[in-house]
């Protein structure tokens, strides 16, 4: 396959770079913003349309006269993030009860609110669609254009574990695990679908499913109202400990599992492209 951007001098390439990551995350700060207005204007559905801003903001200046950017197929964007919702719910539902089978954890039911349910579900679409423009928009999609798809998934992963290390209850095997099973999962998603629909459905429901549904710290972060309540002990490479299940090495099994049937798939004809 021909790299474009292999075309480039390094150091234009290096700038577009850098341009982009820095209009991806100026677009991300408009939603972090949109989150916090919705919130205190009690209305979670204006996530949908901040979210909806920033990536045609971010659309807009992949565009720069030329076609639509193809990750941002409209055609897929129903069908892609609808895999990922489900992709996202079967994931965390197996990590959590792999984690209760082997008696690590107990699950009970809590009496929760639609209403914050659907505060929380719109509130982790902002996040999805944030981290996704950054990571797998612009750091793994210019990196894959410029050398290869290996180093861009080691780069890519990397820095999205290592901006989870300041998060509460993180430690460097946490920021290891989030870099192996969501930084790698995501990208080969990504790799996989064309789009970013797909990662994008993915992190949606894997941050909503664990905090919401299951009652388990996102990242170190309680996420407020749960379905479920998940109470762990025991080992915390299995737990994941205070930081939450995906610093469990099960989640990271998993993970890895995943990836491969994303990055075997890659190439095949029924890449949905």
């Amino acid at each position: 396959m021909t790299r474009t951007a292999n075309k480039q001098p390094l150091w234009k390439w290096a700038s577009l770079l850098m341009g982009a990551f820095f209009l991806a995350t100026m677009g991300y700060s408009l939603i972090v913003m949109g989150n916090e207005l919705a919130t205190q204007l009690q209305h979670p559905s204006l996530n949908i349309i901040v979210a909806a801003l920033a990536l045609g903001t971010y659309a807009l200046a992949r565009k720069l006269g030329k076609n639509w950017p193809a990750e941002l197929n409209l055609a897929r964007l129903l069908p892609h993030t609808l895999l990922g919702l489900l992709v996202g719910l079967v994931y965390m539902t197996l990590v959590i009860s792999t984690i209760n089978a082997l008696g690590y954890a107990t699950v009970s039911w809590t009496d929760f609110s639609w209403p914050l349910q659907w505060e929380a579900f719109m509130l982790f679409l902002g996040v999805a669609v944030g981290e996704e423009m950054i990571f797998r928009g612009v750091i793994f999609r210019m990196i894959d254009e410029r050398c290869n798809t290996t180093i861009a998934l080691i780069v890519s992963a990397l820095l999205f574990g290592i901006i989870h290390l300041p998060n509460d209850g993180a430690t460097w095997w946490s920021s290891l695990a989030i870099a192996i099973e969501a930084g790698l999962m995501l990208a080969a998603a990504y790799k996989w679908s064309g789009t970013l629909w797909l990662p994008i459905g993915i992190h949606w429901a894997w941050n909503y499913v664990q905090g919401n549904i299951y009652g388990i710290a996102v990242s170190g972060t309680h996420a407020g109202d749960s379905v479920l309540t998940t109470a762990t002990s025991g080992p915390d490479i299995i737990t994941g400990g205070p930081f939450g299940a995906e610093a469990s090495i099960i989640a990271v099994i998993y993970g890895i599992l995943i990836t491969a049937v994303f990055l075997f798939n890659c190439n095949r004809p029924t890449v949905p492209r």
